[in-house]
């Protein structure tokens, strides 16, 4: 059971966390959006991604839905896993492993791919902290 009550607010069990500040649930819905919306990645990569920082984060809720591939053969999610992997783990990223990065996507998809990292890392954080469970009864 989640550590707070859900709200009547959001259709999924996050957003009724999220949903006890309405304007917050309304902007965060927004971004994630954004970013699902966006074409500039794959839907594989998005998802390698989020799944990579559902194991380092934590998140019960996040884990449920699959973990990581251990079969990624695509460099682009290669890399994009590895760069997820080790933010999430507070680690620095060293200039050789940027510098792969930098072979594989623009300095314009550089910024999008952290800022999708931070996205996703944030939710799972509030995921985690409130006890987010995958079978939370509502």
């Amino acid at each position: 059971m989640a550590r707070i009550p859900f709200s009547q607010e959001g259709f999924s069990l996050f957003q009724q966390l999220l949903g006890h500040n309405k304007h917050i649930l309304e902007r965060w819905s927004s971004l994630d959006k954004c970013f699902f919306s966006s074409h500039t990645f794959t839907p594989e990569l998005k998802e390698e991604i989020r799944r990579t920082l559902a194991f380092n984060n934590n998140c019960q809720y996040c884990m449920a839905k699959g973990k990581p591939s251990d079969q990624i053969t695509d460099s682009r999610i290669l890399i994009a896993t590895e760069i997820a992997d080790i933010v999430s783990k507070n680690q620095p990223i060293d200039d050789q492993c940027f510098n792969r990065l930098k072979n594989e996507f623009s300095d314009k998809e550089i910024s999008e791919l952290f800022a999708f990292i931070c996205f996703i890392t944030a939710s799972q954080k509030f995921g985690a902290l409130l006890d987010l469970q995958p079978s939370c009864p509502i």
